[in-house]
This record gives C-alpha cells, structure tokens and sequence, in this order.
C-alpha cells in the first residue's frame, strides 16, 4: 500500500483566527415583545422603536432631546452634583455610585435642563436618565427641576419635564422626599402666572416622580406600553388586599380610566406637543 505525504505547507492566512470571525456581538437587539430579532442600526434610526411591533425601548436623556428639539439648545445648571449628605453605603457606597455613573455617562446627575426650541417654539425642557441610579430624584433632580420651573417664569417660556424614573433617591434619605414639595409648590407658582407644563411619561416613571410633577402637568401624556405607577404591585395588593386587574399600571389603562390626557407615539410626539403649546399659548 503506497502512503502519500503532503509535502507543501498549508496557506496561512495573514490574518490570526480569532480575527476572522465575524463580530455580530452587538450589532443585533431582541425585542423585548414580539421577541423579534431587529439589526440594532435600524432600531436606532427610528427612535428606537421596535419596527415589527412598534415596542418603544428606552432613548437616553441626551437622545430625548434630539427628538424633541430643532438642534442646538444651552443647558442650565450643569454644575449642580450631589454632597452624599449622609455618607450613604449598602453594597456599595453612595458616592462610589455617583462617581461611577458621571463616568459612564457624561453627567452631572439623573436630569438635563436645557433651554432651546420645539418646532421653532421657545421653551424650557428637562430630560430624565433612566441609566443614572435608576434616573431617581435626590436633591440635585429636584434642586434642577425647581430652578427649570423658576427659569420658566422669569423667561416667561412654556415648560416641557420627560420623566423616566424610579422615584425617590433614597440614598439621601428624607432629602429626596423633601423634593416632592419644594418642585409641586414650584409647579404652583408656574400655574399662577398662567404658563403651560406639557409632562411627558416614558417606561418608566414610578415613585416619588409619578406622585410630584409627572402628574401634575396642564397636560400628562405618555408613551405607548409606558409602565406608570406609585408603589409596585405586591406592595399595592398588600395594602388593599384585593387583586390587580392585569396590564393596571400601563400607559394604556392609565389613560382608559382617566389618569392620563393622550397616549402618543414616539415618531409623533413632537408634532402633538407643539400643537398642544400652540393651543395653549392662544
């Protein structure tokens, strides 16, 4: 029996293996409704809405206000940051926590405040960050919503609030509480002087933000599917002692029993909020 040996070498590639494997981490999303797998750059151009089911993903707060405004816009009070007042620490420290996401994120805390223009219509506008601590409300959000409120009334200038958060900060203890008061007595000096507060309600807005200026807008609107609420609810079927109906603290029930005034689509809310301060300004 003949033996036949390769006596050529084998054509090596120039490029090493682990290089020519196609990278696809990331580039694709499952939605988290319909399941569908969607290629991430598509997810992206439309706002971040699920182009099979219309599922409406979170947008950052920086993204938030590309949607909503005509380009340029000048921030306020970006200075403002938290004291860690009482040196809190569970898993991790408090200010460890702050540090890091100022890091990751690029702000000071969990709320942008920017002055700028909506379809060519002057206004204040803030922006919540889910991805800051949860996007809760300590001492700076509450601090940089009431200076928005007042900013509002000396500019004489519609206000706009996108809340997207999980309530009271309660690293800072009765401080974040606090803050529920200081930005409602706020809202009433707004209401006063006879300006228009549009609040927007996104997935999700919870807490001590759902029970302070979410709910107090001339007009409270929301995203589709948006999850809505004070307490969660065990918490609730604990204290009443009865059973929830199903989908209770969605966008959707919320507005069918009178909660909310419009449930909006991400792709349309900036034409429905010009409309509605054109409205309001007559």
């Amino acid at each position: 029996m003949a033996w036949f040996k390769r006596d050529k070498k084998r054509i090596e590639s120039p490029v090493p293996p682990e290089e020519r494997r196609v990278r696809t981490e990331g580039l694709w999303i499952k939605c988290e409704s319909c399941r569908a797998i969607v290629w991430k750059k598509d997810l992206e151009a439309n706002w971040n809405v699920c182009p099979k089911c219309q599922h409406h993903f979170r947008l950052t707060a920086k993204r938030r206000l590309e949607l909503l405004l005509d380009g340029r816009w000048h921030e306020h009070d970006a200075h403002l940051v938290s004291t860690d007042p009482l040196e809190f620490v569970d898993t991790k420290a408090y200010i460890a926590r702050l540090t890091d996401a100022r890091r990751k994120l690029g702000m000071s805390d969990a709320i942008i405040t920017v002055e700028g223009t909506l379809d060519a219509r002057p206004l204040i506008c803030c922006s919540m960050e889910f991805a800051f601590i949860g996007g809760s409300m300590g001492a700076v959000v509450g601090e940089k919503v009431t200076r928005a409120i007042e900013l509002s009334i000396a500019r004489k200038l519609p206000l706009v609030i996108v809340s997207c958060s999980g309530g009271a900060r309660m690293m800072e203890g009765t401080i974040s509480l606090m803050q529920l008061a200081k930005v409602s007595a706020a809202l009433a000096r707004l209401d006063e002087v006879k300006l228009p507060y549009i609040s927007v309600l996104t997935d999700p807005t919870t807490g001590g933000v759902t029970a302070s200026y979410a709910m107090l807008g001339d007009l409270n609107i929301a995203e589709p599917g948006a999850l809505i609420g004070f307490a969660g609810p065990r918490v609730i079927e604990q204290t009443i002692r009865q059973k929830l109906p199903e989908g209770f603290q969605t966008a959707e029930f919320l507005l069918q029993h009178g909660f909310l005034d419009a449930v909006v689509p991400r792709k349309d809310l900036k034409a429905y909020i010009a409309r509605a301060l054109d409205f309001c300004l007559a």
